[in-house]
């Protein structure tokens, strides 16, 4: 209780209050513009936080976090646009709904699928903190080194088809973390006698190229649209009762939204697509899956909303970020030296608690706000792209400057922004250079630290928790390779039925 009352305390503040107001609104209308997302307007705004107090910023890039989802959705089914990109799966049944003239109970459905997500993902993580409170100290040096480890094997692997490149690029991360002065000596790693690599190369200045100004760079590139929507006539508080008759599919897609959040590296992408296999083989109309069906909608909403409270578990216990969007808030920790891991929750619960409650109550104040303003959202979806280009051009380098007042690091930022717009022009992944970039730290940091206690490699896994996470490292190592065995079988297979076809 009094872990309660001190998280109200800290939440019932004016700049608080407004944060969660500006986020939760400010992400509704940033998810439901194609060609944003909350990654891009995180990494814009990430350079302001710094100078707010960590509750405050936290609060306001959350804010962004979790609306942004409600807001993607709804260009995904009125104009077959997904917002963000976790709405895509929504098209699949979304937009044949809008074609049978349904677009108002789609978008109903969908905020109603999604907020129950959301409050699911948050009542759970509420329930799990004092677990975390009384896990998290026995966690040392080594056990933080191989969950970091595991992050990076999960997030390379995660993308099923492109693991090799996954994998060099989250080397290539690794490898810009470890440019300039090294964190124990003080000695020039990679620096070339070239003064301004000597500070490194900033996470901040990565994030913003890769993301945001790559992004810029596309839109520029691309050809001029004006995305068109009908206005959407009545109310949208019938998907809160329609959703009891499918209750069970956005239960069980919401638990699968929390547990594919709290792994490092998976997301809401796995969760979507786990929860909507599963709706779809246990529906009574599979026939309706892709032209239409709610219970579809439902399954992918509920899903991908309720990842984003779920992914802060890894942060805040073991401070451990498991995508690219969390990698960007554990930055607003750094800056404010308050270090997320198990010293968080002994010292800091009701901060902790502070972070959830936020997210319970930006669920409920987005929920609200979209029932009576979907109308208005769609005149900002009407942006031109070229337009909007521009502007997240001049804001990106803005943030850039302001990070150091240094030209130098806005170069290096534009060098990323073509490397980002390279890499999604080949439909590379971006996250694991990020990803590379925050969880390499961690690995130096830790291995350096445990190696005074460490006499042979083996000394790394004789405490149960690093053995755990060893034996889970393996164990995916295992079943990745048996899942390419058999996917290389199976295409053999039908190489020689395709030939014995044609003989």
């Amino acid at each position: 209780m009094d872990v309660f009352i001190g998280a109200m305390d800290t939440l019932l503040r004016w700049d608080v209050l407004i944060a969660l107001l500006i986020g939760s609104v400010g992400g509704v209308f940033i998810g439901a513009i194609p060609g944003v997302g909350a990654a891009v307007a995180i990494a814009i705004l990430l350079p302001a936080t710094f100078s707010l107090e960590p509750i405050v910023g936290l609060t306001l890039l959350l804010g962004i976090y979790g609306s942004s989802m409600y807001g993607g959705s709804i260009p995904a089914i009125l104009i077959n646009t997904p917002g963000t990109a976790v709405n895509a799966l929504t098209t699949y049944d979304g937009y044949p709904m809008t074609k049978r003239g349904e677009g108002r109970r789609a978008l109903s459905l969908a905020y109603s699928a999604s907020f129950l997500g959301g409050i699911i993902s948050v009542i759970c993580l509420i329930l799990f903190a004092p677990v975390l409170a009384l896990v998290a100290p026995l966690f040392g040096s080594r056990e933080i080194f191989m969950a970091a480890l595991l992050g990076i094997v999960l997030v390379i692997f995660a993308h099923r088809g492109q693991v090799l490149a996954a994998g060099m690029l989250a080397c290539f991360g690794i490898f810009i973390n470890s440019i300039g002065l090294e964190p124990i000596k003080y000695t020039k790693r990679y620096t070339f006698d070239q003064s301004w690599l000597a500070s490194g190369i900033d996470l901040i200045v990565v994030i913003l190229g890769l993301f945001a100004l790559s992004q810029a760079f596309l839109l520029l590139v691309e050809k001029d649209r004006t995305p068109k929507a009908m206005p959407v006539d009545g109310g949208l508080f019938q998907g809160l009762k329609e959703l009891w008759i499918y209750k069970r599919v956005a239960g069980v897609a919401s638990g699968f939204g929390v547990l594919m959040g709290m792994i490092p590296g998976v997301g809401e992408f796995t969760a979507q697509f786990m929860s909507y296999t599963y709706a779809h083989k246990s529906s009574n109309n599979p026939e309706l899956f892709g032209n239409g069906s709610p219970e579809g909608l439902v399954a992918s909403e509920s899903a991908n909303n309720a990842v984003p409270a779920a992914a802060m578990i890894p942060l805040l216990a073991l401070g451990i970020p498991g995508e690219a969007l969390t990698a960007m808030m554990l930055s607003v920790f750094y800056v404010h030296s308050v270090i997320p891991g198990p010293q968080l929750f002994q010292n800091q619960m009701d901060f902790v608690m502070a972070l959830y409650i936020a997210l319970l109550i930006l669920n409920v104040m987005v929920l609200i706000f979209l029932m009576f303003s979907t109308n208005w959202i769609l005149k900002i979806i009407q942006i031109p792209t070229r337009f909007l280009g521009v502007v997240i051009l001049v804001l990106s380098f803005v943030g850039v400057y302001s990070l150091r007042n240094s030209i130098t690091d806005c170069a290096i930022a534009a060098g990323f922004g073509v490397f980002g717009l390279v890499l999604k022009r080949l439909n590379l992944p971006i996250v694991p250079i990020i990803l590379g970039m925050v969880l390499g730290g961690i690995m130096e940091v830790k291995l350096r630290a445990s190696m005074a206690r460490v006499k042979t490699p083996l000394d790394f896994i004789d405490r149960p928790i690093s053995a755990i996470i060893f034996g889970i490292i393996v164990l995916v190592i295992v079943l990745h390779i048996r899942g390419v065995i058999k996917e290389y079988r199976g295409h053999k297979q039908q190489i020689e039925e395709a030939r014995n076809d044609a003989d």
